[in-house]
């Protein structure tokens, strides 16, 4: 393998990841907007069977009822079970916090990606790239304008979910690593989130506007699209530098906050999210120049 395949894998990687922090602050801005009305069965049972739909439709007509099947089933539950209670906690931390404000704990999803990648996937961290999480870690302080003081429930509830995504994502990898049957990773955790939201509706069911219905289904749309963009970096790039790029999503955020909810965040915010898209950029020319030129052969 020569050294231009692996930049370009390398550029592919960041690129999707750019359009994955896109479509999912789309989805989640109408997470919030939805999480004023309606409690999470109604928003999820419906979005995750339509996720869980297109997924099937894809993989019947790609690969047959052999696009079902995985080579890592435990795996797969454990990124399911991740995605089910990361979509639950974050729907309650966008009831509870400002929408920009979430954004401190995605921000931490590098940092714990970083800490379990290593034992499972065999990912080794270098020093350069903790020195990196490092100055990531620093710029989410400044994401808390009145200090750590003010933590609340639903800081703590914000944290449980950026603790699920870490699970997930790093399950992606590990399953991404040893097939390439994307669709099948958006697929099983919708599933599961359709079943487990589905046995909670009839307990919180309220009557849904087509307006609202309407909100619900591009919702959908955006996250099968988004998640079906994340598996594809995974493949790409380590889990370690697929999160911290995930730190743009703050830009969209702090746009639809202003635009949609009337949520302007102090210069502090600005600031910590420069220093942690710094340390994302950090990651990706590591990334690059941690090639090894001994395992470089010349192409043909």
């Amino acid at each position: 393998m020569t050294r231009a395949p692996i930049i370009w894998a390398t550029f592919s990687g960041v690129a999707l990841t750019v359009l994955y922090t896109l479509l999912i602050s789309g989805a989640d801005g109408i997470t919030k907007f939805i999480a004023k009305s309606y409690a999470a069965p109604q928003l999820f049972a419906l979005s995750g069977g339509i996720v869980a739909g297109l997924s099937l439709l894809g993989l019947l007509r790609g690969k047959g009822t052999r696009g079902l099947q995985t080579s890592c089933p435990e795996a797969m539950l454990i990124r399911s079970v991740a995605t089910v209670s990361g979509t639950i906690t974050f729907f309650h931390a966008f009831r509870l916090l400002p929408f920009a404000e979430v954004f401190l704990f995605i921000a931490m999803i590098p940092l714990l990606a970083a800490l379990v990648s290593g034992p499972l996937l065999k990912e080794p961290v270098q020093s350069q790239v903790w020195g990196a999480l490092i100055v990531g870690v620093v710029g989410i302080l400044f994401l808390f304008p009145s200090g750590i003081k003010t933590l609340e429930s639903g800081h703590l509830i914000a944290l449980l979910a950026a603790f699920c995504g870490t699970v997930s994502m790093v399950a992606s990898r590990f399953i991404g690593l040893r097939e390439d049957n994307l669709l099948a990773q958006v697929l099983y955790p919708n599933l599961m989130l359709m079943l487990v939201m589905t046995c909670a509706l009839p307990f919180v069911f309220e009557p849904m506007s087509l307006h609202d219905l309407g909100w619900v289904i591009v919702y959908a749309v955006c996250l099968f699209a988004a998640r079906w963009v994340l598996v594809a970096a995974l493949r790409l790039l380590p889990a370690y530098v697929v999160t911290p790029l995930m730190n743009l999503q703050f830009l969209w955020m702090v746009v639809i906050g202003y635009l949609v909810f009337g949520e302007r965040p102090a210069y502090g915010v600005f600031l910590g999210a420069v220093i942690v898209a710094g340390a994302g950029l950090w990651l990706i020319y590591l990334q690059i120049r941690t090639v090894d030129d001994s395992d470089l052969v010349p192409a043909e």
